[in-house]
């Protein structure tokens, strides 16, 4: 073959040599089948080199993959890479991956598959804003509902890479695993290294259809989020200026609306009154809460709800206790700090003794107070991550799998706790931490028009019920555009619901208005958290069109999100895919419709989209359902229920 081996890597011998086993012929040697489970293994007697790899069926109808190379010879073994690849059917002519940035994650992109070589590496010690998260191939203009697909994930929480390669007589292949920085992975003689399990999707019912074998997969996990609560975070409200009257107020106020979580956010813990310092000391800070966190803890609870509190345990501030006492915990090369970011640089979480302080730190605070819940930030990039216990050569994957030892270490020790993975907002959502979570915070773009898409997009790896999606204030603190509060909210019911906004600044009519939106939304929740994701194409520009399809085909919300301004008054036809075809149903309105006509263009009729008159799930499906053109920045939902026998 020549095109990129899978395996990388060769022999570094003592008295010199290197470079042997560069080139490796591996002989199946045992294959061990299950229901759910193959097993190959496989040797290379002349490299010294042993090949494990695994393949799991996954609820959903996922398999995900992962080898094993074992060094069986005297001399290190430098592995310099070892991926997942998979061939791709012959009309597989289009990929699909995704770019971003803070404040605007997961943005589609599309290319024509051509020969040679792609590849997109993640080297920022956790997948990143501009995560790739998924590869998909597929045929010429392949969409949400129609296609065979394949895409492949790689579950890991640090660097990474996804792949492509065609050339003019080999088919494409896709694949991925874990980016290795120079010299990171060297095995002793008998060590062996595991690459990330790498999820492989086939489907042939499009984009959605690969969704759904994930968002199946996720279903089935015992770490599920199940019935998330509504969740109420107080960073846009207060950022770091705490005061417990006002948190009392705002507690009230959230009370009183539905809310069921309040999270205290940064700003807690010692010396911690901007962003300049604290980060490391994970004590309350007296100076703030002289009589610790208990007083609005027990007035949180006391109100029937769940207290959670914000933490960064891998970083660190240089103005800090912790940072003064152990510089050398600092991933970093010999000499020189890395560049600054945000203030803050990353501690080792190679080295056991960091895991173990920053486990007694976190541990004391939950044992001490009543916490269920804990928002875990991580905001900067692990850039020059070496580490002082191996000279300072590369540390990221030991660092990865320290984060992952710590949090299930402190899952272990506080069950009743829920986690959520926040990285600036979206930068740390991949299959491996989901697995340990029970929630992501989606974006730190609170604004609902932006939220629109990104929320779109994240449900591609991610099912809903997982997603953070919060109500912000009126104007965005991100983008200063004033959006209203239905909108607002509509947006946020699609997702693991919650509010980001300073309830004193609402009014009554607000607050009457926002507890109408949660009693909704937990209505809704067994069909929003446990349907199928559909997001509809639409033929109008300025409308996206989305929703959720019971599992049996016999109930949907759909979802018609007027953007901006149509270019005409031709209106959209949204045609609903996933009903039963002989089954009939009922269509209405669900939330506040309005009803005003615009210019040239009909009205909304107020008994539903079909004026009240019962449709078939084929007719649906075909024809769909004509939504007139709407004012820009509005959301009408429509409630589909089966009527007819089954």
């Amino acid at each position: 073959m020549t095109t990129r081996p899978a395996l990388r890597g060769h022999r570094m011998a003592t008295g010199g040599g290197s470079g042997r086993a560069w080139s490796t012929r591996f002989l199946t040697s045992d294959v061990e089948v299950t229901d759910t489970r193959l097993v190959v293994r496989a040797a290379d007697p002349d490299a010294e080199l042993r090949l494990v790899t695994e393949v799991e069926s996954l609820p959903g109808g996922s398999l995900r993959l992962r080898h094993t190379v074992i060094n069986d010879g005297a001399d290190r073994y430098l592995v310099e890479g070892l991926d997942v690849v998979v061939p791709c059917p012959d009309d597989h002519v289009e990929s699909l991956d995704f770019t971003g940035r803070h404040e605007r994650e997961r943005t589609p992109q599309r290319r024509a598959i051509t020969d040679g070589l792609w590849v997109r590496e993640g080297r920022q010690g956790r997948p990143g804003l501009d995560a790739a998260g998924l590869l998909i191939t597929g045929p010429a203009g392949f969409g949400f509902a129609g296609g065979a697909l394949l895409g492949v994930h790689v579950a890991w929480s640090g660097n990474h890479l996804l792949r492509q390669e065609r050339n003019g007589a080999s088919a494409t292949t896709i694949g991925g695993g874990e980016h290795l920085l120079t010299g990171e992975m060297e095995l002793l003689a008998g060590e062996s290294y595991s690459t990330p399990w790498v999820f492989v999707t086939a489907t042939a019912r499009g984009l959605d259809g690969l969704a759904a074998a994930l968002h199946g997969w996720q279903r089935s996990l015992p770490t599920h989020p199940g019935v998330p609560p509504v969740t109420l975070n107080v960073w846009e409200a207060v950022y770091f200026d705490h005061d417990l009257a006002r948190l009392k107020d705002i507690a009230d106020r959230a009370a009183r609306v539905g809310v069921q979580r309040f999270v205290l956010d940064d700003g807690w813990f010692h010396l911690r009154k901007d962003d300049l310092a604290g980060l490391g000391d994970w004590w309350v800070d007296p100076s703030t809460w002289p009589d610790g966190l208990t007083p609005l803890i027990e007035y949180v609870t006391s109100l029937g709800m769940e207290f959670g509190l914000w933490f960064e345990p891998e970083m660190v501030n240089p103005d800090s206790d912790l940072f003064r006492s152990h510089p050398e915990w600092i991933l970093s090369v010999p000499g020189r700090l890395p560049l600054p970011h945000r203030n803050q640089v990353v501690l080792d979480l190679s080295r056991p003794e960091v895991v173990d302080h920053l486990f007694a730190q976190m541990d004391a605070v939950l044992s001490a107070n009543d916490i269920s819940y804990v928002k875990w930030d991580h905001n900067r990039d692990l850039l020059e991550a070496g580490s002082g216990t191996r000279g300072g050569a590369p540390a990221v994957h030991a660092h990865t799998l320290g984060y992952y030892a710590l949090l299930d270490r402190l899952r272990a020790a506080h069950p009743r706790v829920a986690w959520e993975s926040c990285a600036s907002g979206g930068g740390r959502i991949d299959l491996g931490v989901l697995s340990r979570v029970q929630r992501v915070w989606t974006s730190d773009m609170t604004d609902a028009l932006a939220r629109q898409q990104i929320q779109r997009w994240t449900t591609q790896v991610a099912a809903p019920e997982y997603l953070g999606a919060h109500i912000s204030a009126p104007t965005s603190h991100q983008t200063a555009r004033t959006l209203p509060l239905a909108f607002r909210a509509a947006t946020a019911l699609f997702g693991a619901f919650g509010i980001e906004w300073d309830l004193s600044e609402a009014d009554d009519d607000a607050l009457d208005e926002l507890t109408g939106w949660i009693e909704r939304y937990r209505r809704f929740q067994p069909l929003l958290h446990g349907g199928r994701v559909t997001r509809i194409d639409s033929e109008d520009p300025a409308v996206l069109l989305h929703g959720v399809v019971a599992e049996d085909g016999r109930e949907a919300l759909i979802a018609h999100v007027q953007m901006d301004e149509s270019v005409s008054n031709r209106g959209v036809r949204v045609r609903i895919p996933g009903l039963v075809d002989d089954e009939t149903y009922q269509v209405c309105w669900e939330g506040p419709v309005d009803g005003r006509r615009l210019t040239d263009t009909p009205g909304v009729d107020p008994l539903g989209p079909t004026g009240g008159v019962p449709v078939t799930g084929r007719t649906l499906a075909a024809t769909g359902l004509w939504i007139p053109r709407r004012r820009p920045q509005t959301v009408l939902l429509a409630h589909l229920t089966a009527v007819g026998p089954r």
